[in-house]
């Protein structure tokens, strides 16, 4: 590893940009449970979550308004503050000397950003220049499933259909579909300030703008990012993304067409041993990944593996990952600790 591409072989200065959101809040209890080298924690917000106080690590830690002087002294940034704070304060970052990692799409299909899944393309993070793009959330399940089967295969085609939970939302949409459950179940009419419709026993399709091809921006992101990542820039790839009344876990159901015949047996196998990656099937009890079973948990659970009975070229499956921890924070803490010296 580049010396300049190191993290320093020291207990580190972290700054957590977006300390006080679903993601923030995630990435500082997994800092304490992975046990990351973290010397001193600054904990950075907008001046409304400004004041704060956050409890890590048996230490009391008060939110500060992030500045122009906020990142001095830091060594990593791990940043979740949304699109137009990560742009706005890059500069500023990289001046200091700090390496961030962003969790906002800003930068990840910038050219000599690398957009990593540690267990996919851990060697793109060492080629960074200050700034590594942690990818959408559900390009990360989805590509942590997809990678041991394009090794043994060639892959010609992706559909996927997802089913995005409300916590790719934020912190207040979940909030905003427990309240509103509350309120259908009690007889009222729910009316949604976050969403642009009520989540609570609904669903509807992904609300990012629709792109000028009629696909909305959540689906392009996969589309583009899939492609980025695992270094297939012709893959053939479609997706439609659906938001759920799911509090906290991503769901896909997903199809894939290879260049040849893929054994559902050998593709079991495969996935079995993945890293960072679950296989659950109990067909006798017609049992397969549930988002209650990811949630809180590292790995990405795939089942339902089965046989395209219209193309004998594809396979067919399900997966189920928690938004916030693999599709987030967890692999944001994981790149960081690509960085991190040789023990």
């Amino acid at each position: 590893m580049s010396p300049v591409n190191s993290l320093p072989n020291r207990p580190l200065t972290v700054a957590v940009l977006g300390a006080s959101g679903a993601v923030g809040q995630e990435l500082l209890q997994l800092l304490e449970e992975r046990c990351f080298p973290v010397g001193e924690l600054r904990l950075l917000a907008s001046a409304r979550s400004a004041g704060q106080i956050c409890q890590w690590n048996g230490k009391t830690i008060k939110v500060q308004e992030v500045c122009e002087t906020s990142f001095q002294g830091v060594d990593l940034v791990l940043a979740s503050a949304g699109g137009s704070v990560s742009r706005q304060w890059r500069q500023a970052i990289v001046a200091a000397g700090a390496v961030m990692v962003d969790n906002s799409s800003a930068f990840r299909m910038e050219d000599g950003v690398p957009l990593v899944v540690p267990e996919v393309n851990p060697q793109a993070a060492l080629d960074h220049s200050g700034v590594i793009a942690n990818p959408n959330c559900t390009t990360i399940l989805l590509t942590l499933v997809l990678a041991p089967l394009a090794a043994r295969r060639s892959m010609r085609r992706v559909v996927v259909s997802t089913y995005q939970s409300a916590s790719g939302a934020g912190a207040r949409a979940m909030e905003e579909l427990k309240d509103l459950s509350r309120i259908v179940l009690e007889g009222g009419s729910p009316s949604s300030e976050v969403l642009p419709h009520s989540l609570a026993f609904n669903l509807f399709l992904h609300n990012s703008p629709l792109q000028a091809n009629s696909y909305c921006e959540e689906e392009m992101k996969m589309v583009n990012e899939t492609r980025k990542i695992m270094a297939l820039p012709g893959l053939k790839f479609t997706a439609t993304c659906v938001r759920v009344p799911v509090l906290r876990a991503h769901s896909e159901a997903v199809n894939v067409e290879f260049d040849e015949p893929f054994p559902v047996s050998e593709a079991r196998e495969l996935l079995d041993a993945a890293p960072g990656v679950q296989l659950f099937e109990d067909p006798v009890s017609n049992r397969f990944p549930m988002p209650t079973d990811v949630t809180g948990r590292d790995p990405v659970v795939v089942g339902r593996i089965r046989q395209d009975i219209s193309e004998e070229k594809a396979l067919e499956f399900w997966l189920c990952g928690d938004q916030i921890r693999k599709g987030a924070a967890l692999n944001a803490i994981q790149i960081a600790e690509l960085l991190l010296p040789a023990a």
